[in-house]
């Protein structure tokens, strides 16, 4: 029979476990499980024989190595992996949802972070702020022409979305603040009544694409999605306008987006890369209408104990024999990024 505080072992990166469990995660951490001693550890190799057979909840995180069938064999009490992080793809073997383990992933937490960078990317974009910005530090004393230039105005900008992910429907609903044109949805999988009733439209991508003055990315990378914006899909953007990128770098044909931006016909905000990070040498790095982020839209600093509350608040559900929150099936981790 399981214990109502269930024996829980932390494995990630220590690091990763400092910054996301500060005090008051510690302390309720401590209410809600009974704990291994070291209570984390970065493999689960280290947790030993005799208390892996025992631990009822994997708490995995950034630095987690892959889970292995092999792993889960030996550990025939485990009733859940609680993953304080975004995406399990890669994590865990796909056998975990057939012996009725459950899994759970905090990504709808590691989306508020990702919305609200892409708002941010969206509003600058509108103003061609970035782009003006590294003009300005060039060509100092410029800065006057602005006012007489009609297209930087984020008033009725036509957007366009790749992907209605956590992410995408985040920022759907960020772009209420925002006095926008109308915001086209591209996304196979997404229903037209429920894509209507978000204040959107949902078209195919070839639609999307040839009326997009701003094209955000929030698709996952799958084999089917891989450099699904190259050469021709960036050809049927309208002139000026901006594409970015906070969900996989591989999205992207980096070498298709080259010619876009060196040609100055396009700009781009790129926050993941292919490769990531981008060799120092990338002519992407030296051109002024393009700005490459390190990877920082995602949970950093204080933003991750928003991860570890949301994992805590599934311990607690499974304690009280609630369903968990961000439970994640074998079909919703087909289709995940």
């Amino acid at each position: 029979m399981a214990t109502i505080r269930p024996l829980t072992a932390a494995v990630m990166a220590p690091a990763t476990f400092r910054r996301q469990f500060a005090r008051a995660e510690l302390q309720r951490l401590s209410d809600l499980a009974i704990l291994a001693d070291p209570v984390c550890v970065e493999s689960i190799e280290a947790i030993g024989a005799e208390r892996l057979a025992e631990t009822e909840v994997l708490l995995t995180s950034w630095g987690c190595p892959p889970i292995t069938d092999a792993q889960l064999d030996a550990a025939p009490r485990l009733r859940a992996i609680i993953h304080a992080a975004g995406s399990v793809r890669g994590l865990v073997p796909d056998s975990v949802h057939a012996r009725g383990i459950t899994v759970t992933s905090a990504a709808e937490m590691n989306a508020v972070p990702v919305a609200e960078y892409t708002l941010a990317a969206i509003i600058l974009a509108g103003k061609r702020a970035l782009p003006l910005a590294a003009h300005g530090r060039l060509h100092p004393g410029t800065w006057e022409s602005s006012f007489g230039d009609d297209s930087l105005s984020n008033y009725g900008r036509t957007i366009g979305l790749v992907g209605l992910s956590k992410i995408g429907r985040r920022v759907l609903d960020l772009l209420r603040v925002l006095d926008h044109g109308p915001v086209l949805v591209a996304d196979p999988c997404a229903d037209p009544a429920e894509v209507r009733r978000l204040g959107a439209e949902l078209l195919p991508l070839h639609d999307v694409l040839t009326r997009a003055e701003i094209l955000s990315l929030h698709a996952p990378l799958l084999p089917s999605t891989h450099h699904m914006i190259g050469a021709a899909e960036l050809g049927l953007l309208p002139d000026g306008a901006t594409v970015i990128n906070t969900a996989r770098g591989a999205l992207i044909d980096h070498d298709a987006l080259l010619v876009e931006c060196m040609a100055g016909r396009l700009d781009a905000i790129l926050d993941v890369t292919d490769p990531e990070p981008l060799p120092a040498e990338h002519p992407l790095l030296g051109l002024g209408n393009v700005t490459v982020t390190p990877h920082l839209a995602g949970s950093l600093g204080t933003e991750t104990r928003r991860l570890a509350q949301f994992a805590l608040d599934g311990l607690e559900a499974l304690a009280a024999g609630r369903p968990l929150p961000g439970a994640v099936t074998g079909e919703t981790a087909a289709v995940s990024a």
